[in-house]
């Protein structure tokens, strides 16, 4: 059977050819005609033309998706909260729920981000993840996005569970996800949110600028620190001013740092999406930072302990107004992305070989090379989805 966006292939075994597409892959480049050839969940060989051989499986590209056929690498997002009408938060099998529509929608790998709550309860949550991953290679760890935050930048964030960081809760939740907890967003201005970035830094995980009143100088000293990730740029930190230019620029300007966007045409305008990619070439990480609502109905939703309305596909805090994550899928975030004026090639860098590296995962995902992961989506002209294939589980 020929897989589609509802019927994704995991975990095959054996040989497998995807021909007659145009392949974009994760590094920008860009190859006419081209076919990759798996093996036992891992690339093998590449090509163009009609000089593939044989396999158990061969896949048509243009006969499935169009004469216009585009074969990418899988997409990573590394940030997001839930689908399905499942959140995250809410454990093992709303994970899966909530995995099964985003992979549908080309997401073939993902962190598992929980929201703000009380370090016992995250230490739980996180725990849950770090056994998960042992049983789905889908799932990479996990990423903290709180509760060490600014509260005048909570978002959607319960402010009565923020609190600063500290050495003792840093270790208990790093300790607790046994090696797999991949990120965690502080604000850095606060007190011990310098040595947290150290610490965080230090057990191999990357840290992440977010949620945060910093100035460029705090930014600067946060990305000296080894923050290596600004949390959904623009968004829970101060903007730019032409006198004060924020954490965006600084971050925009390190080499060492990658930009998370959530391109959605409601985080960021069109406009500032193009801004953002042309402002950090190749260091956008298109994220979608969804929650349960995503790839399912407009209504009611909890996200972590707060009351969320989705309306019209737009999430908001009941209390505040706040927008309470996306129900943005990462197929949507390519079409509006390239929509916004991004070169495609850039687009698929974004979702590929960008937040792979932005994790630890540069050397596995994100590319159809030869020894690299055999994850993989086909798109029609349009950008939709018709064709899913996971690989073998990869390595740091």
């Amino acid at each position: 059977m020929t897989p589609t966006a509802t019927t994704p292939t995991t975990d095959f075994h054996g040989s497998r050819v995807i021909h007659s597409a145009r392949l974009v892959d994760g590094d920008g480049s860009i190859t006419e005609n081209a076919w990759v050839r798996f093996e036992d969940g891992l690339v093998v060989a590449r090509g163009t033309g009609a000089d593939w051989a044989d396999a158990d499986d061969v896949i048509d590209a243009a006969a499935v998706a169009g004469s216009d056929a585009v074969l990418t690498p899988g997409f990573i997002d590394i940030h997001g909260h839930g689908g399905a009408g499942a959140a995250y938060d809410e454990g093992t099998e709303a994970i899966r729920i909530g995995r099964d529509m985003h992979r549908a929608h080309g997401t073939t790998r993902a962190v598992i981000s929980l929201v703000t709550a009380s370090v016992d309860d995250l230490a739980r949550q996180v725990a849950t993840i770090a056994d998960l991953t042992e049983s789905d290679a889908e799932i990479l760890g996990s990423h903290l996005e709180g509760p060490f935050l600014d509260p005048g930048h909570q978002g959607a964030h319960e402010p009565t569970l923020l609190r600063h960081p500290n050495t003792a809760d840093v270790a208990r939740l790093l300790e607790a996800g046994r090696g797999t907890v991949r990120q965690v967003t502080i604000a850095p201005e606060l007190p011990g949110g310098m040595d947290a970035v150290r610490q965080v830094v230090a057990s191999g995980a990357a840290a992440a600028v977010g949620h945060t009143d910093a100035d460029a100088d705090v930014a600067r000293a946060a990305f000296e620190a080894g923050a290596s990730i600004l949390t959904h740029a623009f968004n829970a930190m101060n903007g730019i001013h032409h006198r004060a230019p924020g954490p965006v620029l600084v971050a925009a300007a390190d080499h060492r740092v990658v930009l998370e966007g959530i391109a959605d045409n409601i985080h960021l305008d069109p406009h500032v999406i193009k801004l953002l990619f042309d402002a950090a070439p190749g260091r956008v990480a298109l994220i979608t930072d969804a929650m349960a609502a995503a790839g399912s109905a407009d209504g009611h939703y909890d996200l972590g302990a707060v009351k969320v309305t989705v309306k019209d596909g737009v999430a908001r805090t009941d209390d505040t107004g706040s927008i309470a994550g996306s129900t943005l899928t990462q197929d949507v975030a390519l079409r509006r992305t390239v929509e916004a004026g991004v070169p495609l090639a850039e687009a698929v860098r974004a979702l590929t070989t960008t937040p792979a590296g932005a994790v630890g995962y540069g050397a596995a995902l994100g590319l159809l090379h030869p020894g690299h992961v055999a994850d993989a989506v086909l798109l029609g002209a349009d950008f939709t989805v018709h064709g899913v294939w996971v690989g073998t589980a990869p390595t740091r």
